[in-house]
Formats: structure tokens, C-alpha cells, sequence
């Protein structure tokens, strides 16, 4: 059995990483928000600054990509430099929206699950 000097180490070492995580967490939704004010974005970017989590953010990009196309709504094109685990960089085609045409594609959504729903109603807002 461990000591209680050792329990009580592994105790604060869990909630430092946790802590961590939680505010890098914050941090990626705040440098999201402030990136989508500024300038055109991915889609990813405009639901990640909802504040919304990663498989949640997977299956509304995916959706809203789908209603971008039916809507005609054409971001601009851009080349960015995408890796594969760190190694072999290459160009890949990336569209970026504004906050005006991300309002339009999320009007033109229509999602069934709660949470789509809800960022859907924030991305209408922003």
C-alpha cells in the first residue's frame, strides 16, 4: 500500500493535468474566437470558437461543409502546408468562410442532435 505522502502526490499530479488540459482547452476556444473575428476561417474554426468538443466539432464541419455545397456558398481558396504525423509536408486546397456566409450555412443546416443544434444557434448569432 502506498504511503499517504506518495497518495497525496499522485492526487495533486492528477489535478494539475487535469487543470492543464481544462485551460488549454479554454485557450484553443479563445484563440479560435479571436481568429474568426479578425479574418476568414475554416468552418472547423468557426465551431471550434463556439466552444464546442472535438467529435462534436468532427460531425458539424462535415454537415456544414454539405450544406455549404448545396448553398453554393464558396469559401476562399487557400494553400495551406498539412502533415502527416509530423513528417512529409504537402499542399492541400482549404476554404475559409467569413462570419457572414458561416451564418448563412448554419441557416441552411438543419441538425437533429442537441448539440448540433446548439451550435448551430451560435454560429447563426456570432
Amino acid at each position: 500500500m502506498a504511503s499517504a505522502r506518495t497518495r497525496r502526490a499522485v492526487e495533486l499530479r492528477n489535478r494539475v493535468r487535469a487543470n492543464r488540459a481544462a485551460s488549454a482547452a479554454r485557450r484553443e476556444v479563445a484563440r479560435a474566437a479571436r481568429r474568426v473575428r479578425t479574418t476568414a476561417r475554416s468552418l472547423a474554426t468557426h465551431v471550434i470558437a463556439t466552444g464546442a468538443d472535438r467529435e462534436t466539432v468532427k460531425g458539424v464541419v462535415k454537415a456544414l461543409r454539405t450544406a455549404a455545397k448545396n448553398a453554393g456558398i464558396k469559401g476562399r481558396r487557400a494553400r495551406i502546408r498539412r502533415t502527416a504525423q509530423g513528417f512529409k509536408k504537402h499542399a492541400v486546397t482549404a476554404y475559409r468562410y467569413t462570419r457572414a456566409q458561416v451564418a448563412q450555412i448554419a441557416a441552411a443546416y438543419k441538425p437533429r442532435k442537441a448539440e448540433y443544434k446548439a451550435v448551430r444557434a451560435a454560429l447563426i448569432a456570432a
